[in-house]
């Protein structure tokens, strides 16, 4: 009778043990498959930036966290200016640009961007409130007011425009007529460029666009490229307001676009090329001053701020084309700054306050002297 009711349980023991062993086996294997996703994701290159491919070793990581582009156009002539915020691993990466003709390439002035930050902040509007807030006397501490919350030799099929180098960069201006000669110059030159980055590139070559090639190297040695790279400026011809974007498709992560176009009139893109829809933060003419006369001389210019995102980049459909406007409509955002309401440096409420009750004492003095004064009359007079 013992040795029958042992052998069920040592059974029993068994099979709790067998299950813990499979539940261990299946929770490594799923953490060695998350691993694996996590590595392969950290491995992963960014073939495109915005109006760009930006390459770097597929060893390193790099993200493009944010592209920031002002672009002026006189309606023949257009200009880029490009900032990028980068994070990585990368010691060097390359990044090439598709324009319509032959650009000229040099360092872009990092103060147009702050120039034109300032030129676009919100208006700041005051309002007051009457009864007091929770910071507000004798609820708290008056502070401060509160806020409302509201970027060599060609090869066969290529052509070497010109090379030079620009403080970190090394620039190439290139023309093609084949897709895969081009990729081939840029490999043997430097610039590594995934197979499905060069297919992209196909387009281009049939419209005879040419390129920018640029490969960026620290400042100092043994350094990795991160922060805000130094802005680059390209001048071409152009009879249209082209911003390119169709790169970007290639890009396995969300991609972030602020554009500055400085133009005669008011402009748009003419459709959404796949991302949300552009959010406009700032329209109105300015007169290009400090670092903005440089790109816009000193004539009264028409500038438009716009936001733009991608969250899923292989929806790009082609390079922006931007247009005028029906009206040139100014428009700018307001940031409200409120504030307890107060005349003479005491809060109004307490002066409306005090005021009504001084009043309020006033008339219950004069209703007294009033009815005193009656009664005075009433009463019959003394007899001797």
């Amino acid at each position: 009778m013992a040795l029958a009711t042992v052998r069920p349980r040592a059974r029993r023991a068994a099979a709790r043990a067998d299950g813990r062993r499979r539940a261990n086996r299946q929770a490594l294997l799923v953490v060695l498959m998350l691993l694996a996703v996590q590595l392969v994701s950290l491995a992963r290159p960014a073939y495109a930036c915005g109006c760009g491919a930006m390459v770097h070793d597929p060893k390193t990581t790099m993200a493009v966290g944010r592209e920031t582009s002002v672009v002026r156009w006189d309606g023949r002539t257009e200009q880029i200016v490009m900032s990028l915020q980068v994070n990585g691993t990368a010691p060097d990466a390359a990044w090439i640009m598709p324009v319509p003709h032959r650009a000229t390439v040099k360092l872009g002035d990092p103060a147009v961007f702050d120039r034109l930050a300032t030129l676009t902040e919100p208006a700041v509007v005051q309002r007051h409130y009457f009864w007091p807030h929770g910071g507000d006397w004798p609820f708290g501490h008056n502070g401060d007011a509160a806020e409302a919350p509201p970027p060599s030799a060609g090869s066969p099929g290529v052509g070497v425009v010109g090379r030079e180098r620009l403080g970190p960069f090394d620039v190439a201006r290139l023309t093609a007529t084949d897709p895969g000669a081009l990729r081939n110059w840029l490999k043997t030159n430097g610039f590594h460029l995934p197979a499905p980055l060069a297919s992209a590139l196909g387009p281009y070559v049939s419209q005879h666009w040419e390129y920018v090639a640029i490969r960026l190297v620290p400042a100092e040695r043994h350094r990795t490229l991160s922060g805000t790279l130094d802005p680059l400026r390209l001048t071409f011809a152009s009879a249209r307001l082209v911003y390119p974007m169709r790169l970007s498709a290639l890009a396995t992560t969300p991609q972030s676009l602020g554009l500055y176009v400085l133009a005669p009139h008011r402009m748009e893109p003419r459709s959404t090329i796949g991302g949300s829809r552009p959010e406009v933060f700032f329209a109105g003419r300015i007169h290009p001053q400090g670092p903005l006369r440089d790109l816009a001389d000193s004539r009264p210019v028409f500038l438009t701020a716009m936001d733009q995102s991608f969250p899923q980049p292989h929806r790009i459909t082609g390079d922006h084309e931007l247009r005028r406007t029906a009206h040139d409509t100014p428009y700018r955002r307001v940031r409200y700054e409120y504030a307890l309401l107060e005349v003479a440096g005491v809060p109004a409420w307490i002066v409306t306050v005090a005021g009504t009750l001084l009043l309020l004492q006033a008339a219950a003095a004069a209703l007294a002297l009033s009815v005193a004064a009656r009664r005075r009359r009433r009463m019959p007079p003394a007899t001797g």
